[in-house]
């Protein structure tokens, strides 16, 4: 049975499917036609001519396929015959692109991204980053195909970041989604970033202001006395306690492993690799924080309760991670009341000020902060640790804390040591 060019209707196609036997065939022109499977089932078909030999195109089932789709595939065949392309190879890669498409997850790409930098990055660099992707960005894009996510969606990531008021976390998350969307491009899983233009959601950086830290001894010791009546969870208690005796970074802190303490010679001491400090220059030494008796008495109690971990201050859910930054920034916000007016990096000020205003020598100070030298030159020429005199700078500095918390009975402090001076020539 045959129609002319294009001139099937469906009424015509529903009575012809309804008395047709198998292998019958309705031609609608141009290579179009409707064929009956032997299982009964009415099928699209296109025939072509390729390198002089027939082809058939399959569109699909007529339930699936109107005649109006059938006739718009009639009309792509066509198209790619005029580009010399054969129209079934073109289906099968576009399905294959298709499949490769939904299995290249923005997760599973990430993931990729991710295991190539870790061995360009150091450790701290890439757990901050692989967490910042875990927390921010994958509940909202990792089930995602990497190809069909759009600029908007970008956006709405950053922009949720943005609302926490970190607004340079949220650029740094940015400049990462970005990076693993070029790789995604670079191969083949998706044709464009659409993170290039998603920033248009990020505030305008404001004028620079100073961290919030307070400096005198009674507010200070205010600030102990709450932290330890409050419910903080022990490991966040610990940390902010290591913070506000050795005023060290809040990432060093709360990344602490228990193989940097020595906690049982004469003079208790952390040391932090070079690679983990915000100063990487390798012309420095790893940075050795002396502890005063008060907080090296603390990490040995705290050494035979904490849970089994290489972490000092590990997560209460997973003993295998350490304790967030977010954990220790949310306790002095909104535990300790103390937004806008002192966070954990306000130790750093809060030591440095103290320490000036009672005599000790500014290089000292600058040095246990592990803070740059002056100058290119003085860096060249001075390569001294000042350790000794560190050493009784935190002496110093946790006896006044102590004093300031309002704690009577005070670790014995161990003997100090002081480095050997080489004699003069």
């Amino acid at each position: 049975m045959a129609g002319g060019i294009g001139k099937l209707t469906d009424k015509a196609i529903k009575a012809f499917i309804t008395k047709a036997e198998p292998k019958s065939k309705l031609a609608d022109g141009g290579g179009l036609y409707l064929f009956i499977t032997p299982a009964g089932t009415a099928v699209w078909r296109i025939k072509y001519r390729l390198d002089g030999k027939e082809k058939t195109y399959s569109p699909g089932a007529y339930r699936e396929i109107s005649l109006a789709a059938a006739r718009g595939e009639l009309e792509q065949v066509k198209a790619l015959r005029r580009q010399h392309k054969d129209p079934v190879s073109e289906r099968r890669l576009r399905r294959a692109e298709g499949a490769a498409a939904v299995a290249q997850t923005f997760g599973v790409v990430a993931a990729e991204w991710l295991d190539k930098k870790k061995k360009e990055w150091g450790d701290q660099h890439y757990v901050k980053s692989a967490r910042a992707f875990e927390r921010d960005v994958l509940p909202l894009l990792g089930n995602l195909p990497v190809a069909s996510i759009s600029t908007a969606m970008v956006a709405k990531v950053v922009e949720k970041i943005a609302k926490r008021a970190v607004v340079e976390t949220a650029k740094r998350v940015l400049t990462q989604i970005s990076a693993v969307f070029s790789f995604a491009v670079a191969k083949g899983w998706c044709s464009m970033n659409p993170a290039t233009d998603a920033s248009g959601v990020l505030p305008r950086k404001n004028a620079p202001t100073r961290m919030p830290a307070l400096i005198a001894w009674q507010d200070l010791g205010d600030i102990l006395k709450r932290a330890r009546a409050s419910r903080m969870s022990r490991p966040v208690y610990m940390a902010h306690r290591l913070i506000a005796f050795t005023t060290m970074r809040i990432t060093n802190v709360v990344e602490a492993q228990w193989s940097e303490f020595d906690l049982d010679s004469d003079v208790p001491v952390w040391t932090i690799p070079r690679d983990q400090m915000k100063k990487k220059d390798k012309r420095f030494p790893k940075h050795r924080v002396p502890l005063a008796p008060e907080i090296a008495a603390e990490l040995r109690d705290w050494r035979k309760v904490a849970p089994k971990s290489r972490w000092v201050f590990p997560s209460p859910r997973d003993a295998s991670r350490p304790i967030g930054r977010e954990s220790l920034e949310k306790a002095y916000r909104e535990t300790l009341k103390l937004d806008g007016r002192h966070c954990p990096h306000g130790w750093r000020t809060s030591l440095t000020s103290q320490a000036l205003d009672h005599g000790h020598h500014r290089d000292v100070v600058h040095m246990a902060n592990d803070r740059e030298h002056d100058s290119e030159v003085a860096l060249a020429y001075d390569r001294g640790e000042r350790f000794d005199k560190r050493i009784k700078l935190f002496n110093w500095w946790g006896q006044q804390l102590s004093i300031a918390e309002g704690v009577t009975v005070r670790p014995v402090a161990p003997q100090v040591v002081a480095e050997p001076v080489p004699e003069l020539a």
